[in-house]
């Protein structure tokens, strides 16, 4: 979404027309993103409104592939949450109890608020044995006034006070990338991965099976990719461009 979609909070030349393009004609796709804040309904909204014809089941969030692994783990399962309510959302729709006292799970996901007491209890609840998993593995985010520590840094605070490492669900973990094929129906073959980050976004297609197209509308840059020994299949401007090198049969 961020970098490839819009950047700014403003939409990257040519990616409304070419999201349009994709629903005028049917190709199933999925909008991607890390952001475990907002409900799919929250994503949806914040897009529309800036021009995009996009509908909640077009966004796929680190919140619903984590509420995905919860489910196919231990089904019925409790969790404690440090996030926002779009991942509470997820997890209960998953049919998980959220709950304080020995759950299952300790779930650490994004907010822009995280308040020392909730990151103690929970970890406490992980050294007294809650499995611990996050949503992603991202160490800062964006903000007005700058980047603020994220999921990542969070979890490492909460690993170092347990030596107790989590399981990270969202990109690049390729289980994020089969629930979304599995929720498409189509197959990594078929597939192709755009994304702005070397680090996360080309690696996760590759380890998946899927095409990549590397996006220069974001974080990583033609120089950023010599530091990695792996490539993606294309490397493109903008989204927009995408249409150069596959064909939109």
């Amino acid at each position: 979404m961020d970098g490839v979609l819009v950047r700014g909070g403003q939409p990257i030349p040519g990616s409304v027309d070419y999201v349009a393009a994709l629903v005028a004609t049917g190709k199933p796709f999925q909008i991607f993103t890390n952001n475990s804040r907002f409900t799919p309904e929250d994503h949806a909204e914040r897009l529309t409104a800036i021009g995009f014809p996009v509908a909640p089941e077009h966004i796929y969030t680190s919140a619903l592939a984590t509420a995905r692994f919860v489910e196919l783990q231990k089904p019925g399962s409790s969790a404690y949450v440090i996030g926002d309510h779009g991942l509470v959302e997820a997890l209960r729709c998953a049919g998980c109890r959220i709950t304080e006292f020995s759950p299952d799970f300790v779930v650490l996901g994004d907010t822009t608020s995280y308040h020392y007491n909730q990151i103690a209890a929970g970890a406490e609840l992980v050294a007294k044995g809650a499995w611990f998993l996050a949503t992603n593995p991202d160490a800062t985010g964006p903000t007005e006034r700058g980047f603020h520590p994220a999921c990542g840094a969070v979890a490492a605070l909460i690993e170092k006070a347990t030596g107790r490492q989590p399981y990270f669900v969202g990109k690049p973990n390729p289980f994020m990338m089969r629930s979304a094929l599995d929720r498409l129906g189509v197959s990594a073959a078929d597939t192709i991965l755009v994304g702005d980050r070397m680090d996360t976004d080309v690696v996760a297609g590759l380890e998946s099976g899927l095409k990549t197209a590397l996006v220069l509308t974001g974080v990583s840059t033609r120089a950023d990719m010599e530091r990695f020994p792996f490539r993606p299949d294309h490397v493109i401007e903008r989204l927009a461009d995408l249409g150069k090198v596959i064909m939109m049969k």
